[in-house]
């Protein structure tokens, strides 16, 4: 009697694999992913006419290695981010000092992207980095993914990156958010939530601190146009710096909807900057029309 196959789990079901990861870590990382189930990837394995291509696995041994490699990294890094929080109370005990804090979230990007590059085999890659200016500036990047959130931190060392209020539930991750200090608003508040972003935007700026927003207000598939919230040309048009369009590719390896994270190479391409001076609408005609444009030419 031929083996039975193991059935494969509903596409809606999250395993556990780690259950020695503490709830606190766990939260970590529901918290930046908000995974909602698994993805099984299509291989393509058969030519025309239905024949295997040498060379190449099946497609559900393909997808299980996929599988089982993305949910080694999230386990590694579930540790890694356990690690800093034992620095919490080290650092408080040193008085929070904001250079220190900015270094060791530094560092705990810098082992996430190493585990997503010896583990999962997903690296990246710049394009036009001659146009980042020398001066703090604002950049605006279309959201793909949770990877430009963690690696936006080494591409920029000092970025104050505009980030929503519930993320302050998650639990260490809130605190090194506090201390760094990013921008923290209250989107559910309106139009305070929109002062209170320019005048944290514009406290960064004067201590030399570039400034990060996702315009579109959330991650968005890839086959979704660039479509900016209004907050956006706010900040264009009372910050009066430079703007960096920084384009990304992010969700065709580590997507929207969860799953898993797969092998290849994320392409960070930087637009010329805009300049100060121009009306809110034209602003967001411009960097929408840059960013659509770099991420589809990021492919």
């Amino acid at each position: 009697m031929p083996a039975t196959r193991p059935a494969r789990p509903a596409s809606n079901t999250i395993i556990h694999t780690h259950p020695t990861t503490t709830e606190g870590t766990r939260q970590v990382l529901e918290g930046l992913e908000q995974m909602d189930g698994m993805a099984y990837p299509r291989t393509r394995h058969e030519g025309p006419s239905g024949q295997r291509l040498r060379g190449t696995l099946p497609a559900a041994l393909a997808g299980s290695t996929t599988w089982m490699r993305s949910k080694l990294f999230d386990g590694l890094f579930a540790l890694w981010t356990g690690v800093f929080g034992l620095a919490v109370p080290v650092l408080w005990l040193c008085g929070s000092p904001r250079p220190a804090i900015r270094s060791a979230t530094r560092l705990w990007v810098r082992g996430a992207l190493f585990g997503l590059r010896h583990v999962v085999g997903l690296r990246h890659v710049e394009r036009g980095r001659e146009h980042v200016p020398d001066e703090p500036c604002l950049i605006v990047a279309n959201h793909q993914s949770t990877w430009e959130t963690l690696a936006s931190l080494l591409l920029f060392p000092d970025v104050a990156i505009v980030a929503k209020q519930e993320l302050l539930a998650i639990p260490v991750f809130s605190w090194y958010l506090r201390k760094s200090p990013m921008i923290v608003i209250d989107r559910e508040t309106g139009p305070k939530a929109l002062r209170e972003m320019i005048q944290q935007s514009q406290a960064a700026l004067a201590e030399g601190r570039s400034v990060l927003v996702f315009p579109e207000g959330t991650r968005r598939q890839v086959s979704e146009p660039v479509a900016f919230k209004r907050g956006s040309e706010f900040l264009y048009t009372k910050l009066g710096v430079p703007v960096l369009p920084m384009a990304l590719n992010s969700g065709h390896f580590w997507g929207v909807g969860g799953g898993s994270k797969r092998a290849g190479t994320i392409t960070v391409a930087y637009g010329e900057p805009i300049a100060p001076g121009l009306s809110g609408a034209e602003f967001t005609r411009r960097a929408e029309a840059i960013l659509e444009s770099g991420k589809n030419a990021a492919r």
